[in-house]
This record gives C-alpha cells, structure tokens and sequence, in this order.
C-alpha cells in the first residue's frame, strides 16, 4: 500500500529542543577548566516517516533518545576553545552515525553578562 496520490513527502523532521550538555568550552584555559552547561537543539531531516509510522516500529526512524545519550556522550569527551568548532564536529558525527539527510544545530552559552545567552547555528547536509 502505497502513499495517497495527493501528497509527496519532503523531508520529515525529528527536533530536539535545548538538550543540556556539559563541556569543557571557552577560549581561556581558565574558562575550559571546569565544564560549563550549553544547551543543544537539534532538527534533524530524516527522510519520511511513512515506513515507521506504517509498522509503527522505532528501527524505521531515527531514535531521538540514542541521539540525544549520543550527543550528550560526544560533547562530555571534548574540549575546545570554539563554539563553532564544537558545532561543526557535532554535526560531522551526527551525519555519520545516523540516517539523518540535512540538520540544523544550535548551541547556546550563558557566558555573557546582561544577555540570556549566545549562540551559534549551522545546517548541514550529508553528502550524497
């Protein structure tokens, strides 16, 4: 049983919103000497959720859970001085590791005084 011939399907989206990580960041080595709390947001294209939706069986997606123990995981282990560094190398594993098309990744940083916090975001895409 196929799709319904009134739509075609994109890209799906599983989003992870604000994932609390704990790393050792900051250009100081005084900064990165003790582990600071960022917050990570995920939206990742998977494909479509036709086949997972169909067998209502978690192996035919992405598993947000896994994703997240990984990504909490992968942060845990480095240490950088960048933001955007930690950004790229993130999103590199990512579209490695699991069946994800394209993602965008936020990272946000409470290190500013009088602001809620910074931010970098980057989309990428696995190759084809």
């Amino acid at each position: 049983m196929g799709q319904p011939a009134f739509y075609s399907i994109m890209s799906d989206l599983i989003r992870i919103v604000d994932l609390e990580v704990w790393a050792h960041i900051g250009v100081p080595n005084e900064e990165r000497a003790q582990r600071q709390r960022l917050l990570v947001t995920l939206d990742l294209h998977v494909g479509d959720f036709a086949e997972a939706a169909k067998m209502d069986d978690i192996s035919s997606t992405v598993d947000y859970f896994i994703v997240s123990q990984h990504v909490k995981a992968f942060v845990a282990e480095q240490s950088h001085k960048l933001l955007e560094t930690m950004a790229e190398k993130i999103a590199a594993d990512l579209l490695e590791t699991f069946p994800i098309q394209k993602l965008t990744l936020e990272i946000k940083k409470f290190i500013l005084p009088d602001t809620s916090f910074i931010s970098v975001e980057i989309k990428r895409a696995r190759n084809k």
